[in-house]
């Protein structure tokens, strides 16, 4: 019989120092971002990384969490959607949300959101087609993609 062996990994959260404890390093950020860190922005969706729900920026770029294993984000840093703004100072992308009435269920919105914002961040200025586009593999089942094309484009003519 295997013994499993705890395993801490230490990261950056949200511009904060934290250590996970777990013991499987293939279990994915998404459940340590949840469980052990409290931070309910990131879903789970279809655990596959195909709806786009769990997306968090690992050094900058949009990832899905339920993909990602935690015991290789040593060293890293993780931001989810309630280190991207605060309430008072939302993100220029949070801030178009909320003026585009943007969400409607709410599931999808952290994947949205966090993909937009990667995205604004390499491409400032882009276009109606850019912003479908780089969308494209979020699911939002709601109908509320023209508002957040809407959104995006805002955020992105405020930068």
């Amino acid at each position: 019989m295997s013994q499993t062996v705890a395993r801490t990994v230490a990261m950056t959260v949200n511009g904060r120092a934290v250590s996970v404890t777990v013991d499987d390093p293939a279990m994915p950020l998404l459940y340590a971002l949840r469980n052990d860190l409290g931070l309910t922005g990131p879903h789970y969706g279809c655990g596959l990384g195909q709806c786009g729900a769990c997306t968090v920026h690992v050094d900058g770029a949009a990832m899905r969490s339920c993909l990602l294993p935690v015991g290789e984000l040593a060293g890293k840093q993780v931001t989810t959607l309630e280190g991207l703004g605060t309430p008072d100072r939302p993100h220029p992308v949070q801030a178009a949300f909320i003026a585009e009435q943007a969400v409607q269920c709410g599931y999808c919105a952290n994947g949205m959101i966090m993909e937009s914002a990667a995205f604004l961040a390499r491409t400032p200025k882009p276009s109606e087609a850019q912003v479908r586009e780089a969308l494209a593999n979020n699911i939002c089942r709601c109908g509320t993609q023209p508002r957040v094309v809407r959104a995006v484009l805002r955020a992105a003519s405020q930068a």
